[in-house]
């Protein structure tokens, strides 16, 4: 992607966003590496037998976004981060078609970071994480966005402050206490209310 810049990257979006398949056409070979990358990331963090591979992910995302018909992509750090939601959201359909244990097993998140590791089985993990994230959104929509974009979507603190059009620090609060939420949440911890 360092041939084509993320101006026209946005603009062949926009181009989609209004319909002109043209443009998602050109569009998908374009940023086919970053979901590469955006994938691998995710598969780093499942279980190495995991049966899903990194191309079959990509392609199950490419799959469920060209079938949004009235998808406004608004830039290109909006559109990974949906890319980084819809790839979680494959995952943990993958995990819970096989069956895993709904509430994590008793597994223990060990860190919500660049380098998130949870034992034994991830895929629990996957599914505890999933559920901790949807009682999140319902309670705080922003901060669940926050962890989307940058957890999931691995977006910087400045990226996902744009998409969601606020300020760089209420992106790195929502951040915190979103981490710590989520933590408390997974293990069994009451989870401490939000300081105003």
């Amino acid at each position: 992607m360092r041939t084509v810049s993320r101006s026209n990257v946005t603009e062949l979006l926009q181009a989609w966003s209004d319909g002109d398949r043209g443009a998602r056409d050109k569009l998908w070979p374009i940023v086919f590496a970053e979901l590469s990358r955006l994938a691998h990331r995710h598969m780093r963090r499942e279980r190495p037998n995991h049966t899903l591979q990194t191309g079959a992910l990509v392609n199950e995302a490419y799959l469920r976004l060209v079938d949004w018909k009235r998808a406004q992509w608004r830039s290109r750090a909006h559109f990974f981060g949906m890319c980084a939601r819809v790839m979680r959201q494959i995952l943990v359909d993958h995990a819970r078609a096989r069956g895993y244990d709904k509430r994590g097993g008793g597994m223990q998140l060990e860190t919500l970071d660049e380098t998130a590791t949870v034992s034994p089985s991830k895929s629990d993990q996957v599914i505890a994480l999933d559920e901790a994230m949807k009682r999140l959104a319902s309670i705080h929509a922003r901060k669940s966005d926050v962890v989307e974009l940058r957890f999931f979507g691995g977006l910087s603190v400045e990226e996902t402050a744009q998409v969601l059009n606020v300020s760089r620090l209420t992106v790195i609060r929502d951040w915190n206490f979103a981490r710590a939420w989520l933590l408390s949440e997974i293990s069994g911890k009451n989870p401490k209310e939000e300081p105003r």
